[in-house]
């Protein structure tokens, strides 16, 4: 994003559509849909990693699941032999991770077959269906399968969507757009552990995994209330699509893109670690009572590091229009890194307090998860909105999809690093961690400009202009 781009973010062009916050309205209603969705996945989320670790993988729960049997035979052919915290926390990469590779199968199917539109109806109908077999113990593989699949159909088609609503030449109001997709993200990443998590703790597991299926039906009746706001092409690009084979150009925007999405994989690692062992870690570690109340394990984690995020975006916004008016905002490569770097210290934050005796202070998870909420402004909504900006239009869903296939490979690892906490000790488990989202932020730094470069050359030749032709 340029100096000058950034500089008119605050002020967007007028458009009689665009009454919320500025912008168009059909984002209020993907915004929201998102929001129910994030709560309910958030929800269940915090609460996995202990409920099958303390619960539902004990010997009195765990002849109830159909089929699991064989799901850990299968498992432990290919990792060995595994304990209860490792099992747990496996499967827990293997859910998180599929959760987020089925958006590149989802998205190709809606831009072959399905349109966006119908693929997020039918998404958030399974995930509903998901949520609520996560209720019985019976159906937990099953409860997985539809989660995976369903969040397959919604998770990249609605982000495609909102950079739907821009212009190809729109960067500025683009940003703008996903940064509110973003904040509503983590309004339902606060709400649904803070929820599900209290309940869950008053009242059982089962309570809180069924909270989280009432408002993924919240999230279903949101998008259809918003159903005809929204179309399957970009605005101001139908007109000037080719039919044609990829240009040059467009290979190698992709080939960039691609390899900028790598770059964020250790980023996520290190990241979405504090829903994995982070959880056991606090509920192991930190004095979690004040008064007489014992703070639910699952307030941590997502629901803090989301909080944070949603208040920071202000204070990014105006930070970013300052360095654009003094010449110096970082371009989105750049940023990313700066994410990749603020993940490193805040895992730093952990292995400090692991070295402490006694349980420690809630403020060591609450620093923690304040940088990690900071670092996801900084990286995630980035992506997001380079990838809308730069994909071929004929490909965005797809390319959106891609984007989230690296927290497929990032979750899938973070579940066997977690294996690793039962051999490392902590404050070394927590370094670890902090190294991995370090070698991020030093492959990003370097190669942000030369990424650059290849990347606004591609805009340049998609806006339809004479550069096009020459390809």
């Amino acid at each position: 994003m340029t100096a000058a781009e950034a500089a008119s973010i605050s002020h967007p062009p007028s458009s009689k559509s665009r009454t919320f916050f500025g912008q168009p309205r059909a984002l209020g209603y993907l915004a929201f849909t998102e929001a129910w969705e994030r709560f309910s996945y958030y929800g269940m989320t915090a609460l996995l990693v202990l409920y099958m670790s303390q619960a539902l993988f004990t010997p009195e729960h765990i002849g109830n699941i159909a089929g699991f049997p064989a799901f850990r035979a299968m498992l432990e052919s290919v990792f060995g032999k595994m304990s209860t915290l490792a099992l747990a926390s496996q499967v827990y990469g293997l859910y998180t991770g599929f959760v987020y590779f089925t958006p590149l199968i989802g998205g190709w199917i809606a831009d072959r077959f399905i349109g966006r539109r119908n693929a997020v109806v039918i998404g958030a109908l399974l995930m509903s269906g998901g949520h609520i077999a996560m209720a019985f113990d019976e159906s937990f593989l099953l409860a997985l399968a539809l989660l995976i699949t369903g969040c397959g159909l919604l998770k990249g088609n609605i982000s495609t969507q909102v950079g739907q609503l821009y212009a190809e030449d729109d960067a500025p109001g683009r940003m703008r757009g996903f940064s509110i997709f973003s904040m509503a993200i983590n309004v339902g990443a606060v709400a649904g552990p803070l929820a599900c998590g209290l309940l869950a703790q008053l009242y059982g597991w089962h309570v809180g995994f069924g909270v989280a299926g009432l408002l993924m039906l919240f999230a279903l009746v949101t998008y259809l209330a918003g159903y005809r706001l929204l179309s399957e092409t970009a605005r101001g690009t139908a007109a000037c699509e080719p039919a044609a084979a990829l240009t040059q150009a467009e290979k190698r925007a992709i080939a960039a893109l691609i390899l900028v999405m790598a770059i964020t994989i250790p980023h996520s690692i290190a990241f979405y670690q504090n829903s994995n062992i982070g959880f056991v870690w606090i509920n192991g570690h930190v004095d979690r009572m004040v008064g007489g109340f014992l703070v639910p394990t699952a307030w941590f984690g997502a629901a803090m590091d989301s909080l944070i995020s949603i208040a920071c975006v202000p204070f990014l916004f105006a930070l970013w229009r300052w360095q654009a008016r003094h010449g110096g905002e970082p371009n989105e490569i750049t940023k990313i890194g700066i994410g990749a770097a603020l993940a490193a210290a805040a895992n730093l934050v952990l292995a400090g307090a692991s070295l402490l005796r006694g349980p420690v202070s809630p403020l060591f998870p609450m620093l923690y998860e304040t940088i990690l909420g900071v670092a996801f402004i900084w990286q995630w909504p980035t992506l997001l909105a380079l990838v809308s900006r730069v994909a071929p239009q004929r490909l965005k869903s797809t390319l959106m999809g891609a984007a989230f296939l690296t927290l497929f490979v990032a979750n899938m690892t973070i579940g066997r690093i977690g294996a690793l906490y039962e051999v490392l000790a902590p404050a070394e488990f927590w370094a670890m961690n902090a190294a991995i989202a370090a070698t991020g932020s030093a492959l990003a730094l370097l190669l942000a400009r030369p990424l650059k470069r290849v990347l606004d050359a591609a805009i340049a030749v998609q806006l339809c202009g004479d550069d096009r032709q020459a390809n």
